[in-house]
């Protein structure tokens, strides 16, 4: 019996989350729960307070994997820290800056033949980027930081007059100079694919809230069929991108489709009967990277 113990001791894996709020969520309690089921120690890393390096560093010692849910600024500067001190984590600040960046995102869609909608990247001066949208001609338009959450530092402007009113107001609001892009509107609900691992696990159609399809703006949700078309998009991106749990979200025009932005730390809470079920999708693709990351040892 003691033995059997001990071993069971040597199995379990020691994983951390990170997560920004004052108390534990709806999805901090399930992985809590599904993990001790699945004989994983999970750390608590909570953000929200302070960035005390030396707690961090303390707690992340006894990790073999980090993943980080959450979307907060402050998660990245934590996220890069703690990839300074050797810890991996899960998603790296690289698939921040490369894969969640809405311009590099446009890049990497063109480079790989992947069709997203037209966007140009606006000068930094007013009068540069002004005349940089005459010449884009496509109105309304989408203004955006190249880093946003939850639908924050997204307008529509319907001519010069109304984008120059809204980059001054980015620009004022903004804690962080992010440079702006301006993207080609394309009417229509918002079609998000959930990936673990490269494979898909959820759709869900944001509908009947405002033009801002994120999940803050949207009243309803109902599944919608992969095709063939949606299926061979999915692959191409996720196989250029480094987000491992990641939200794809898609636009639709007649019959044609187009990435609009990849996130990392995607919503769980769609259909609230698949929660539980994602999440332990998500412990388990996590628990097999951590043995991964064991065996390369």
């Amino acid at each position: 019996m003691q033995k059997n113990a001990k071993e069971n001791e040597e199995e379990k894996i020691t994983l951390g989350y990170i997560f920004y709020g004052l108390k534990f969520g709806v999805d901090e309690r399930l992985f809590l729960k599904l993990a001790k089921k699945k004989n994983i120690n999970l750390v608590m890393f909570n953000i929200y307070k302070s960035f005390d390096k030396k707690k961090i560093k303390r707690k992340a010692r006894k990790c073999i994997l980090i993943f980080n849910n959450s979307g907060e600024e402050k998660a990245i500067k934590v996220v890069k820290y703690l990839e300074k001190i050797g810890s991996k984590v899960i998603e790296s600040s690289r698939s921040f800056y490369r894969d969640e960046n809405k311009w590099g995102l446009y890049l990497k869609c063109k480079k790989n033949k992947i069709p997203t909608p037209r966007t140009i990247m606006l000068k930094k001066d007013m009068v540069s980027a002004l005349k940089g949208l005459k010449k884009f001609d496509e109105w309304p338009v989408i203004l955006k930081r190249i880093y946003g959450c939850q639908g924050d530092f997204v307008s529509k402007a319907k001519n010069l007059n109304e984008a120059e009113v809204i980059i001054n107001k980015f620009n004022k609001k903004a804690k962080t100079s992010w440079p702006i892009i301006a993207q080609k509107f394309i009417p229509s609900p918002s079609y998000r694919v959930t990936t673990i691992g490269g494979r898909i696990v959820q759709t869900a159609i944001k509908q009947k809230g405002s033009w801002k399809k994120t999940g803050v703006y949207t009243k309803t949700f109902k599944k919608f069929k992969i095709t063939p078309k949606i299926k061979e998009i999915i692959r191409k991106i996720t196989a250029a991108s480094e987000i491992n749990v990641c939200g794809i979200d898609l636009l639709k025009k007649d019959s044609r489709w187009y990435v609009l932005e990849l996130n990392g730390q995607p919503c769980y809470g769609f259909f609230e009967e698949e929660r539980k079920e994602l999440i332990d999708k998500v412990l388990n693709f996590l628990k097999k990277e951590a043995n991964a990351l064991k065996k390369s040892d």
